[in-house]
């Protein structure tokens, strides 16, 4: 049996990101943060970047990261650190999920109704599989920008 999701326990108030808050007007609030943390928070980019994201077939993932990945340009071209972070934050999470339904049927990891035991991996469907390699390419891409690489180390060092 593996571990229990994390948000089983979530502490809310101890949450860096707050959905109260323009992260563009208030980019010093901002916490770069493990992974995804705060890809479905952070406004106004959430909006910006949500609708944009979608991994259903090959070619909806290509379409969707293609976008994305522009944004993540974009916002680096203003030198808004937020905004290319976010953007890097949905490529990742393109890839995250799209894996999570390539291993398991309907996307669900985890059985609730059974103590949140992990459920059989190999049941999920493979045409997630490419989307996830699609999504797994922009994402690199965008960390290996150098633009952002440099504005990440710099946010990190200064404002965490």
């Amino acid at each position: 049996m593996g571990e229990k999701p994390s948000y089983l326990h979530f502490d809310k108030p101890a949450y860096a990101w707050k959905a109260d808050t323009d992260y563009r007007q208030n980019p010093q609030l901002y916490r770069v943060g493990k992974g995804e943390q705060g890809v479905l928070i952070c406004e106004p980019y959430k909006s910006e970047i949500g609708p944009l994201w979608r991994f259903k077939t090959e070619a909806i993932a290509q379409e969707s990261s293609d976008k994305i990945y522009s944004l993540f340009l974009d916002y680096l071209g203003c030198d808004d650190f937020v905004g290319a972070d976010m953007a890097r934050k949905y490529l990742q999470m393109g890839f995250t999920r799209a894996r999570r339904y390539a291993n398991y049927k309907g996307g669900k990891k985890y059985d609730k109704d059974n103590n949140f035991q992990l459920l059989q991996k190999g049941t999920g469907q493979m045409q997630k599989a490419n989307a996830a390699k699609i999504f797994y390419q922009k994402w690199q891409e965008a960390e290996s920008n150098q633009k952002y690489s440099d504005l990440k180390k710099n946010w990190k060092s200064t404002l965490g």
